[in-house]
């Protein structure tokens, strides 16, 4: 086995930021692309080292017309390989993003709860994790949206999703890729400037290269990085908060404003979200959370105007009422 700067970088970051340890078992989603591929041959050279046990995964969203050959080509990989491959078809096609994604993740878990395996490992990297920043923060997000794509999160009770590439840009894979030779199966719909992320990577990422910053990708890889030991830090403080000013649960909740009223903004917001997240259908907005947030310190009786579902929030003295219907 060839061991290159890539093979050592990967093994020190698996082992600084405790990813995986020795024997555990892995699945590695492969879609037959440059980043799955530099992935799966990774862990394939540095398998002997952590003794792990893998598995190839592939997910055919029957979106193109070579989509079945495409997992052929995966399936053919894996057996020359020697690793167990498993495959997940759309039972219908499926041409939006976030369905897509949707639908691959329960896809990838479900199968590693057959199989007993604890991580699902996928070829993210610093390149996604720039353009998943950029396209977030022009839909308009915090600082969450901004750090979304992170090194690890779980997937269920007891699996885990892990993304070890993450400080590598698409162009190091690509490189990985033509050393080693590998056969890179190119997805067509990367080409298609139709769909947003696309268009950020064809157009926007290269114009800043161009005109700003010709290592962008990594700078905002970076913001990412930091972004997300804020966030992790202010969500602990803000749960913390929110335990000592909340009483009741589900559709009767009370909110100290006593104790809200002395902490810093970025705390009470996040408290709102938190408490907004668990009553609400769906994620609350930016609009969502100022409005409960205002209750802090707005005078007796003030309330808000029926939130998605139709929860009321409303102020009694020193208390934020939150009820499903008016008071």
């Amino acid at each position: 086995m060839v061991w290159t700067p890539l093979h050592a970088k990967i093994h020190r970051t698996i082992k600084s930021r405790h990813l995986f340890l020795h024997h555990e078992r892995l699945l590695v989603a492969v879609s037959g692309g440059q980043d799955s591929l530099c992935l799966i041959k990774l862990l394939l050279d540095l398998q002997s080292k952590w003794s792990w046990y893998l598995g190839i995964a592939h997910c055919d969203h029957c979106w193109r017309d070579d989509s079945q050959a495409n997992a052929h080509h995966v399936a053919n990989l894996a057996k020359n390989w020697g690793v167990n491959f498993y495959l997940e078809t759309a039972k219908e096609p499926i041409n939006s993003e976030g369905t897509a994604r949707n639908w691959r993740y329960q896809a990838l878990n479900a199968i590693a709860q057959k199989y007993n395996y604890q991580y699902i490992v996928t070829g993210h990297t610093a390149s996604d994790r720039a353009e998943t920043l950029l396209y977030n923060l022009m839909r308009g997000t915090g600082a969450d949206g901004l750090q979304a794509l992170t090194w690890e999160r779980p997937l269920s009770e007891k699996i885990t999703l892990v993304r070890p590439l993450l400080a590598i840009t698409r162009q190091k894979t690509g490189q990985f890729c033509q050393d080693f030779q590998l056969p890179i199966w190119e997805d067509s719909t990367n080409q298609n400037v139709k769909y947003a992320r696309n268009r950020i990577r064809q157009e926007l990422i290269p114009y800043l290269q161009t005109n700003f910053n010709p290592k962008v990708e990594s700078a905002l890889a970076q913001t990412a990085e930091l972004l997300q030991a804020d966030v992790e830090y202010l969500e602990q403080a803000s749960q913390q908060l929110r335990e000592k000013a909340t009483i009741g649960s589900g559709d009767h909740l009370k909110l100290n404003r006593q104790v809200l009223q002395p902490a810093p903004l970025a705390l009470q917001r996040r408290v709102m979200r938190q408490v907004l997240l668990e009553i609400l259908p769906d994620a609350p907005n930016f609009e969502h959370i100022e409005k409960l947030t205002a209750l802090i310190t707005a005078p007796n009786r003030s309330q808000t105007d029926p939130f998605p579902g139709g929860a009321i929030a409303q102020v009694q003295g020193n208390w934020i009422i939150i009820k499903e219907k008016s008071l």
